[in-house]
């Protein structure tokens, strides 16, 4: 059973990779290499044993998508290609509304074309804006502090409208939280190019080596310690949900709008100092102004994906800085 993954190449795209193969679903993965490697095609071949179908492209690409959809004849997507980094997108907001609202039109084109309407698509729980209140639950309302945010809750309008215009469609909206750690092979993990942007990468190059110290964005939160409280899981945990939604949606599920998420949050500073316990390195740290766009404290109510998904995360904050660690300590450098 053929399942297209854009962005299969990247760090969330290439774990749920693994767990599909697992499943017994065969994924064809389409991704523009922009911030992903390819050597990650013979990592997963290594750990499952088959090597997934990998087609070099670009969800911009109308003509590519067509030819794609022509070519296989797919029970679902799973749509992970876009930018992700809250900064950046502060800084290049046409960049991220043209690759991640467009390119999802283009795959919604292209999939009506061919009859296909079982989608999965990769939110994420920056839709919340500032929320009133922690745990933050699926109704709660919705709204946007930076660009890549804007850009997802966009994609969740249209979606939604597709829906409500025509019944075919199920589609499960995944809004996850800030997904850390690594395959348990140690061969698989986060490899941002240049500069991490996200939390964890930076503890761990740091941990290595690789860069001189954190900088930590802003002390002065309304948190137990000033520093932002966030929802961190486990790539792996997050990777099995993506599999469990796509069985649901493969029922003729309608619409779902579903957190992935633990349910606990953790503060920078509680993320270094577990880091720096599993790891025995020690990660130096500066305090710097608070950057654009970012809120104090951001973690899930779980219990709707466990009602509707038969899901729920298992790895605890240890694993996931073990996990982590294997990783960035075997591959110092990522996939390079």
């Amino acid at each position: 059973m053929f399942v297209l993954v854009t962005g299969g190449t990247g760090y969330i795209g290439s774990h749920t990779c693994i767990e599909l193969i697992k499943a017994g679903f065969d994924p064809v993965i389409i991704d523009n290499l922009l911030n992903s490697n390819e050597v990650v095609l013979e990592r997963i071949e290594t750990v499952t044993g088959k090597r997934p179908i990998f087609i070099k492209g670009d969800v911009l690409d109308s003509d590519f998508l067509n030819g794609v959809f022509d070519k296989y004849s797919f029970s679902a997507v799973m749509h992970f290609a876009g930018l992700k980094a809250v900064g950046e997108s502060v800084q290049k907001p046409f960049l991220y509304y043209e690759n991640n609202v467009s390119g999802s039109l283009n795959l919604i084109k292209a999939m009506e074309r061919v009859g296909l309407h079982n989608l999965i698509f990769s939110s994420s729980a920056t839709v919340y804006g500032l929320p009133k209140s922690v745990p933050i639950r699926e109704d709660f309302a919705t709204s946007t502090s930076n660009p890549y945010g804007a850009s997802k809750l966009m994609v969740e309008d249209i979606l939604t409208d597709l829906v409500k215009a025509n019944d075919q469609w199920n589609i499960a909206t995944l809004r996850y939280f800030n997904p850390i750690g690594a395959h348990e092979s140690g061969l698989i993990g986060e490899d941002p190019k240049g500069i991490p942007n996200n939390l964890f990468p930076y503890i761990s190059q740091v941990a290595v080596g690789k860069l001189e110290y954190l900088s930590v964005f802003g002390d002065d939160y309304d948190t137990p310690d000033g520093t932002g409280v966030r929802d961190y899981i486990h790539v792996v945990d997050l990777a099995k949900g993506h599999v469990c939604a796509l069985r649901k949606v493969l029922e003729n599920s309608g619409h779902l709008v579903v957190n992935l998420g633990t349910g606990n949050g953790y503060s920078v500073l509680e993320m270094v100092r577990a880091f720096e316990t599993v790891s025995g390195k020690a990660v130096p740290f500066k305090i710097i102004e608070r950057r654009p766009g970012d809120i104090g404290a951001c973690y899930s109510e779980t219990r709707l994906a466990k009602e509707v998904l038969g899901w729920e995360a298992k790895f605890d904050l240890s694993r996931m800085c073990e996990d982590t660690w294997r990783w960035q300590s075997n591959n110092p450098n990522g996939f390079e």
